[in-house]
């Protein structure tokens, strides 16, 4: 019988090449399939009709009233009174008297200089509106229509002209004129209410003119220091409410120190319930388990609505639903934490006749309480992210405040400045928790 010729290579090369073209075919169908994948979620999330829907001017408007602000001059049509105020609310009204120094009354005419050559006049016929490389822009009105005159006869797509209503948007500012009100807005960089609303003695003044009223400056209440009315000022400014500010932030604190320890004081019994090596009884651990694994699975924000049906809105809610979450994650890590402890230290606390709860307090606590105070100081830190969500829903916190800013469309620097808050607190609390960390576990 012939013998059959030797394989052209041994079974340990067809190995290697068999792992190769295997690793070589992955290499491919990993790529195709991660594009794949993309490609439908591309086509079932319709990313392109998102982008076709994106209002970029939107964007950007929204992108500039988080670090800027805009003056509205007014002047009533009917009555002949001008205003100014920030934002265009009473709460941001400058005294007569006490204009900002681009806007200058004489008579019955006012001139608006919004910089860069744009100058809008207002008198007794109409007003006026000149326009660097343009020319002026003439409004008056005439019988029951507003009459246009523009340099060139077609109007500029920045021009929006109507027998009722003419409005002009330029570089320098907005313009709008209609039968009952002229008004102009001028944009500007920062939050100039941020400390002093326009009514405060100290509004408009530098920090070395402060400084100066606050040391050594004559009072201007003659019932307190300066250092305390500007103090007053600040906390109760009635735009930027800064006292209530200050609270929320501390309503949100308080939710998450509440439903943290709370949780870790709850759970920490428990656990010891549900510890293997701890209860004896496998039918009470099993239903704890249960109950951890029930109580957790819903998320935060669920416990959070039911329990704001049942006690009402609140923070001392959020609180409760934190506490209800926390609870269940609690039980379970602390039962796996005294399920792996060293027993030869629990007994030789044993042989020295130590009854069950003594061997607990000197042979089990010493061992997981760095696991337990560090678990417990990351939810805490994690909790003061969700309080700000939980706020929102059971209405307390810095949350409730920075989603009834978003609401009005408008308070977008209000935003931009609870958004700062909420940022330096998270970052406050890894620190101080860290800290902590430090303090209680290494004893550094």
């Amino acid at each position: 019988m012939t013998a059959s010729p030797p394989p052209l290579f041994p079974p340990v090369a067809d190995t290697v090449i068999a792992r190769f073209r295997r690793r070589r075919m992955l290499s491919f169908a990993v790529p195709l399939a991660i594009l794949a994948y993309l490609l439908y979620a591309a086509m079932a999330f319709d990313v392109a009709g998102l982008a076709a829907r994106a209002k970029m001017d939107n964007a950007k408007v929204l992108l500039a009233d988080f670090w800027s602000h805009k003056t509205h001059v007014t002047r009533d049509n009917r009555s002949g009174r001008l205003t100014v105020a920030i934002e265009g609310e009473a709460k941001g009204l400058y005294p007569q008297g006490r204009l900002p120094g681009w806007v200058t009354v004489a008579g019955e005419v006012t001139t608006i200089d919004l910089g860069g050559g744009h100058v809008v006049t207002y008198d007794a016929a109409g007003a006026r509106y000149a326009v660097p490389d343009y020319g002026i822009i003439d409004i008056r009105p005439q019988g029951d229509r507003l009459v246009l005159t523009t340099p060139e006869g077609a109007l500029p797509d920045w021009i929006n002209a109507s027998d009722r209503r003419v409005s002009v948007t330029t570089a320098g500012g907005r313009f709008a004129y209609t039968r009952s009100k002229v008004e102009t807005f001028r944009y500007a960089a920062g939050w100039p209410a941020f400390f002093f609303t326009p009514d405060s003695p100290f509004f408009g003044k530098s920090w070395t003119q402060l400084a100066g009223l606050a040391l050594w400056g004559e009072r201007l209440d003659p019932s307190r220091p300066n250092v305390a009315a500007m103090a007053s000022g600040f906390l109760n400014n009635a735009m930027w409410q800064h006292g209530a500010v200050f609270w929320a932030m501390f309503e949100t604190i308080l939710m998450a120190f509440l439903g943290t320890f709370g949780a870790a004081i709850l759970a920490l019994p428990l656990g010891f319930m549900a510890a293997r090596n701890m209860m004896p009884f496998g039918a009470l651990r099993f239903g704890l388990r249960r109950v951890f694994d029930f109580i957790r699975g819903v998320d935060g924000l669920i416990w959070t609505i039911v329990l704001a049906r049942a006690f009402g809105p609140g923070p001392m809610t959020g609180a409760l639903a934190m506490l209800l979450t926390d609870t269940g994650s609690f039980g379970k890590m602390f039962s796996e934490a005294l399920e792996n402890i060293d027993e030869k230290q629990v007994e030789g606390v044993r042989s020295t006749g130590a009854d069950s709860l003594q061997r607990a307090r000197f042979g089990v606590i010493p061992q997981v309480m760095p696991v337990l105070l560090s678990q417990v100081l990351y939810f805490l830190e994690s909790n003061t992210r969700s309080a700000t969500v939980i706020g929102a829903i059971v209405g307390g916190g810095i949350g409730l405040m920075l989603t009834q800013a978003i609401q009005t469309q408008k308070d977008w620097e209000d935003v931009a400045w609870y958004i700062v808050l909420i940022v330096l607190m998270v970052m406050a609390m890894d620190s101080l928790s860290g800290w902590l960390r430090r303090k209680l576990i290494r004893g550094s």
